[in-house]
């Protein structure tokens, strides 16, 4: 929280009036009168992100990164039990290798951004900054894979990407450059690569409903919506009930053989005939991080899930006239050395340059899970005082018992978060059946499952008629759990007989 609001209170002993307006500093905005306001209100007074010069570029605090960093631990380790090799490719990409694709550069060509010049001078050719890495790295997939016993080969790198062309910017989820992982492997079969789709897929599940404590559906893309040049797209789709939009969570795509034939990436199998590979890419980004803040957050900022929270303990020291204030910091830093030492993310708030209210304050915009305060009567009764920050509740408890309870606490608050988002996420779901039906509930804000006839055209169409100052509606999956497809539906857009349920609405 950004302490030029407002002074801080010298010691914890102004008077009561000045306490209590500085305690209430914080948000302006509140999230259900307007959402975009709280929520870049939240990022920055959260200490997550600072503001840049160039629109669409943000520094990410440590208290970001920190999250990115815990979501990168898990899904490192998993891929590394895959077999995934770590790799970095160069940030730049020639003009000539990135249009070797056609469909690929179509679908990234207003976002490319383009070095023209070095010092004062024109470069001979223009060199493109990476929007994604296909066109950078299969050039060198064709010069290492020879033959069968070359394959599989599996390689990921945590990079940053450049996708320049936008409106709307908005930290983690709509901005210029972006942090993310990106595996790109290649197999002799169809088969091997069908199955890693999805073994992604689950991981980047896990990553949302396991660690962010945020509901996803997996599901096929369109084949309007799939990623370019490639063969088909699977993702996790997030819903933000707050504004009534999807958001595409992670993607897991297998490429087939287009880049395997653009690039001629070959190889000679045990018959000795040569090949064309099974290519995959799958990455997941910062824009993670924007979604469990919309999902959590609320009218006092940030809520974090204890699994990703890079405090998930503060401990703050409540000092009252004449208390004895050296007994009660050794309480306080003795039950963070005791959290500390069994594995909880424990730190002590001992600045004595702002007051006990000023702090709750603060630790609450951050989101920190849980805060332990320790004033006189605590340490005469040997407890300590809890507080839950996703529903307020306190809780004294005592000292001996504060491992077994804080894990609890823990825990409870991890499976709080995911079920409270998860109902208001399905609150939101709207089957329809007719054209009214659907533009009634596009307007209500819900995410639509409805039955369709899987055109292309109608899904343009569909585009097409929703298109307004909110942004047109389009497919956003097709969940892999279909309902029953009673005989006979006929699809909302076109009368046609339906083949498949899929999830529409506006998107991010």
């Amino acid at each position: 929280m950004s302490t030029s609001k407002g002074g801080a209170a010298k010691g914890g002993g102004g008077k009561k009036k000045e306490v209590k307006k500085e305690t209430k500093l914080g948000m302006a905005y509140k999230k259900d009168d307007n959402f975009g306001e709280w929520y870049s209100e939240v990022v920055v007074n959260s200490e997550m992100i600072e503001y840049y010069d160039i629109s669409g570029c943000y520094i990410l605090r440590p208290w970001a990164m920190e999250i990115w960093e815990l979501l990168k631990e898990f899904f490192d380790a998993e891929i590394k039990k895959l077999k995934l090799k770590p790799y970095y490719f160069p940030l730049f990409v020639t003009e000539n290798v990135l249009q070797k694709e056609k469909d690929h550069i179509e679908g990234f060509a207003p976002e490319v951004a383009w070095v023209t010049k070095s010092g004062k001078s024109e470069l001979e050719a223009p060199i493109a900054i990476r929007p994604t890495s296909e066109t950078v790295m299969y050039p060198y997939f064709s010069k290492w894979i020879r033959s069968h016993r070359d394959l599989p080969l599996r390689c990921n790198q945590w990079c940053n990407v450049v996708r320049w062309e936008f409106s709307n910017p908005t930290p983690f989820i709509r901005s210029r450059e972006f942090l993310w992982q990106e595996g790109h492997t290649a197999f002799a079969t169809k088969e091997e690569a069908d199955e890693e789709v999805l073994q992604i897929l689950e991981l980047y599940r896990r990553i949302y409903e396991e660690f962010l404590a945020v509901p996803v559906s997996k599901g096929r893309k369109s084949e309007m919506e799939k990623f370019a040049g490639g063969l088909y797209t699977t993702s996790v789709e997030a819903f933000i009930p707050n504004t009534g939009r999807g958001i595409q969570g992670a993607t897991s795509h297998c490429l087939g053989q287009n880049f395997a034939k653009m690039f001629d990436i070959t190889f000679e199998n045990e018959k000795g005939v040569r090949e064309m590979v099974w290519q995959n890419s799958w990455a997941y980004t910062t824009r993670s991080i924007g979604v469990m803040v919309m999902t959590h957050g609320d009218d006092k900022g940030l809520v974090l899930p204890p699994k990703v929270a890079p405090i998930q303990v503060i401990v703050i020291p409540v000092p009252y006239k004449d208390a004895d204030t050296t007994a009660i910091k050794g309480a306080c830093e003795s039950a963070v050395y005791t959290l500390n030492q069994s594995g909880f993310r424990a730190d002590l708030d001992t600045r004595e340059n702002y007051s006990p209210g000023w702090k709750y304050s603060h630790w609450e915009m951050k989101g920190v899970p849980l805060r332990i305060e320790i004033g006189p009567k605590d340490l005469a009764n040997k407890q300590v005082r809890i507080v839950r920050r996703d529903n307020g509740a306190k809780v004294d408890i005592p000292v001996t018992n504060l491992v077994e309870e804080v894990k609890v606490l823990l825990d409870g608050i991890q499976k709080n978060l995911f079920k409270t988002a998860q109902e208001k996420r399905d609150a939101c779901v709207q089957v329809i059946n007719t054209w009214d039906d659907f533009t009634t509930a596009l307007n209500n804000k819900r995410l639509i499952l409805a039955a369709w006839c899987d055109e292309e055209e109608v899904e343009k169409d569909v585009k097409a008629r929703t298109k307004g100052e909110l942004g047109a509606a389009k497919t956003l999956c097709t969940p892999f759990e279909q309902p029953e497809l009673p005989e006979g539906t006929l699809c909302f857009a076109s009368g046609k007989p339906a083949k498949k349920w899929s999830f529409w609405g506006r998107s991010y």
